[in-house]
């Protein structure tokens, strides 16, 4: 597969399992959400804790203020922190006032960003005349969200990689919720998806002979019935 993998979590322990031992990750993501379910209390004090042992991968950290200057000065802190800290930012804030001057104004400041929660083509539209097109940045397209609620987000994420501005922007697929995602993201030619640790240990099922696969699942079944001492 051609699609870069990037592993989406917060638990420092899994993600430097992650970082050394080679699986196939070359990035990572995290948001609030994920961070407080990991227990992370104090925020700057872990991106500092995780930048310096991932040191040479693009990380994601988001920012959680919900006006303009206060969004700015957080962007600008995390993206002090670390040369491969990517600031992550909502396209709205949380009274649906969209962030594309914001975007703009920290992208021509050379600021690398992650635009996150985009699930409309409108978005896209104007988030690719707000992104500087000579500063790396990644459109998060959130692609499993919008499965969830029964629309197919491939003819999106299509959309995004069809009327990209630059090279430098990378459209990622996220909220992966199954394994087939990931090649489904990589037959469209999606260039970055977010994938939580469980699923990427399920990647090594990939070409995996389906009737042994069959009977391993018809064992599993039986096995499990008779340890439990079931009786009909």
């Amino acid at each position: 597969m051609k699609i870069k993998i990037y592993a989406d979590g917060s638990k420092l322990e899994q993600i430097l399992n992650i970082y050394n031992n080679n699986k196939g990750v070359t990035g990572f993501t995290t948001n609030p959400s994920l961070m407080r379910k990991a227990g992370v209390v104090d925020y700057l004090p872990f991106v500092k804790e995780v930048t310096s042992k991932v040191t040479d991968l693009p990380i994601s950290f988001e920012i959680f203020a919900d006006e303009y200057e206060e969004m700015k000065e957080q962007i600008l802190k995390l993206s002090s922190i670390a040369s491969n800290i990517y600031v992550k930012v909502p396209i709205t804030n949380t009274k649906g006032e969209p962030t594309y001057k914001l975007c703009k104004e920290m992208s021509d400041l050379g600021i690398k960003l992650n635009v996150t929660a985009i699930f409309t083509q409108e978005q896209i539209d104007n988030l690719n005349q707000s992104l500087n097109p000579d500063v790396d940045a990644v459109i998060s397209i959130f692609a499993g969200r919008m499965a969830d609620t029964g629309v197919n987000p491939v003819p999106l994420v299509e959309y995004a990689i069809n009327n990209k501005k630059s090279d430098k922007h990378e459209i990622l697929w996220a909220s992966t919720r199954e394994v087939y995602s990931i090649y489904e993201a990589d037959r469209i030619g999606c260039d970055i998806i977010t994938v939580t640790p469980d699923l990427i240990d399920k990647l090594s099922l990939g070409g995996k002979d389906l009737n042994e696969y069959s009977l391993e699942t018809v064992l599993m079944f039986f096995n499990d019935a008779k340890n439990a001492g079931y009786t009909l």
